[in-house]
């Protein structure tokens, strides 16, 4: 890896680099906007740590990058188009932008964001200081909890003021201190296998009991702001034990199944209202917990092959 800083107007031109500078990628404008990027990188070390600002949306797809890769946006947005899980960053959010070994697609939406990239084996090294016997994976794209979140995105600002210092840039040994730093910080703030690998007891606790504990305390506080904490709690069982019993009995995660049934009720809420009696599809959206209307219409219109707002039309 090398420092660079890119400037172009020409979509080919930004595919080209973007090929070379990460894994081979596809690339087009999904706005009228022209396709202004500029990407800088500086090094840390092991880290690279790059500023990116595109001034229209660019529509992607990118084989592994072999990286932990996290995202910082700053303006716009970046959406995950595949299904892997990371959703919608937003001004403000953190986390991990695709895990190292996955292929992703998505577009990102006229921002302005970071991302910070290091070897997967730098968290292998961290761990082993802590017993840690097989390779780490990460088991979510976000941080946590809200203040570990907050915690991640304040060490990736100190890491990118540091490689942007030529001194400290320059510094073998404190570059080698900073990557230790950042990897101890992705493992204390994501969730990884280190800390989510089911035991021998979240095993035998991922029973079709546990499911049905968990639903019946999902379906009675649909309204509630509800963690997979306190779901676990209701089921008797660890965080662990409730999210592989989710997977195993039902392909999916409890926030998953919590989403799926507000989505439900927002549907059910459109399809009976009456004309005229002051029903908006942002209205419902707020009122089932989708803070963001468009984010609603589009899981709406996955999952019920049309727009919320023609559901309320007819």
């Amino acid at each position: 890896m090398q420092n660079f800083d890119f400037h172009s107007d020409d979509l080919g031109a930004t595919e080209e680099f973007l090929i070379g500078a990460y894994s081979p990628t596809r690339i087009r404008n999904d706005s009228p906007s022209r396709s202004s990027a500029q990407i800088r990188r500086d090094i840390l070390g092991p880290i690279s740590v790059d500023r990116l600002d595109l001034g229209f949306d660019m529509r992607y797809s990118t084989e592994p990058l072999d990286k932990v890769c996290l995202c910082a946006v700053r303006t716009g947005a970046i959406e995950d188009a595949d299904g892997a899980g990371a959703g919608v960053f937003e001004p403000g959010s953190v986390g991990l932008l695709t895990p190292p070994d996955l292929p992703f697609a998505g577009v990102v939406r006229s921002a302005s964001y970071s991302i910070t990239m290091f070897d997967p084996a730098l968290l292998d090294r961290v761990a082993s200081a802590a017993d840690q016997a097989t390779p780490l994976r990460f088991a979510g794209h976000r941080p946590v909890d809200p203040a570990a979140g907050r915690r991640l995105a304040h060490v990736i600002d100190h890491i990118h003021n540091l490689a942007a210092d030529p001194a400290t840039a320059g510094s073998e040994l404190a570059a080698a201190a900073a990557a230790d730093y950042l990897a101890v910080t992705v493992l204390d703030t994501m969730p990884t296998t280190a800390l989510l690998e089911p035991t021998a007891t979240d095993r035998n606790d991922a029973h079709p009991d546990t499911v049905r504990r968990a639903v019946a305390y999902i379906e009675t506080h649909l309204r509630d702001d509800i963690s997979v904490a306190d779901i676990a709690a209701a089921a008797y069982v660890t965080p662990r034990a409730l999210q592989l019993a989710f997977r195993r009995h039902l392909d999916t995660t409890p926030l998953g199944y919590l989403r799926r049934l507000r989505l439900a009720a927002a549907h059910e809420k459109l399809a009976a209202a009456d004309h005229g009696d002051g029903t908006t599809v942002t209205g419902v959206a707020l009122e089932w917990g989708f803070a963001h209307p468009g984010r609603f219409a589009i899981a709406y219109r996955d999952r019920y092959g049309r727009a919320p707002r023609s559901t309320l039309r007819n």
